[in-house]
């Protein structure tokens, strides 16, 4: 009997079609502020965004939220180090003014929540936004998505809509999505990581180095764990260190492919 749980624990861990929530995506929850970052709010697409960077600068990245949405401080810091680079940087506000809160544990888990804001939608929701991007001039697009949205990344990653994609701690994302990649992927993934572990980054490892004509990068960050990229302490030079070394191997994945 213990063997059998144990191999049915094994199922839900690599089985590439799950779709239950990491409770780890829920942890370390940021205290959204709409008036922190460098850059401002505006619309593009349809969406309200924060953008960050020069606005006569050919390279856009667009920042794809986990579920605490847009007005995550740390996310705009990234987004911010993304405009030092030269790119414009944009965050969406994907959800509309319905960011996940702590307090919808109860009444409105995230399956519930989901329902509302499914990548799919991110995924469509997206199309306008690259569309206004390229009539501002830009050439050339890529996109990262943070748990949650790494499954709308995933999905134009699949299309010509951008020219490169990177992962933070990805969710969602399956075995079956990694074989319609068309795009250049980075994969940035922890050590202890209950919705995308390294067996499963592994398998994305696999599938993405028998695609000839797609280049590929995975890397797995040792001690650390889910949501270690955007939801870290500031305070804690050690948490510091790991989440900026994620946002700089980013940065050198997207100087290289988008020129």
């Amino acid at each position: 009997m213990r063997q059998f749980l144990s191999l049915v624990l094994l199922c839900f861990v690599l089985c590439p079609r799950r779709t239950i929530s990491n409770p780890q995506c829920l942890e370390n929850p940021p205290n959204l502020d709409p008036n922190s970052g460098s850059g401002h709010v505006t619309k593009i697409g349809g969406l309200k965004a924060y953008v960050s960077g020069s606005s006569h600068s050919k390279r856009g990245i667009i920042l794809v939220s986990d579920v605490y949405g847009y007005e995550a401080p740390n996310l705009r810091k990234i987004a911010d180090k993304v405009a030092a680079a030269g790119f414009y940087a944009v965050v969406p506000d994907y959800f509309f003014g319905d960011p996940y809160k702590i307090e919808y544990k109860e009444k409105r888990p995230v399956p519930v929540w989901i329902k509302d804001h499914p990548p799919a939608k991110g995924f469509n929701d997206s199309k306008p936004v690259i569309e206004a991007l390229k009539r501002k001039g830009i050439t050339t697009i890529g996109a990262t998505g943070i748990c949650w949205g790494a499954k709308v990344v995933v999905e134009l990653a699949k299309t010509d809509l951008i020219q490169a994609a990177v992962f933070f701690h990805p969710s969602y994302v399956t075995v079956d999505d990694i074989k319609e990649v068309k795009a250049p992927l980075a994969i940035f993934g922890a050590e202890f990581d209950g919705g995308s572990p390294p067996a499963l980054l592994k398998q994305f490892e696999q599938i993405l180095a028998a695609k000839s004509d797609v280049k590929s990068c995975v890397k797995i960050f040792p001690n650390v764990k889910h949501g270690w990229t955007v939801r870290y302490n500031v305070t804690d030079p050690v948490a510091v260190k790991a989440a900026e070394e994620a946002h700089n191997d980013m940065l050198q994945w997207f100087a290289t492919l988008l020129q």
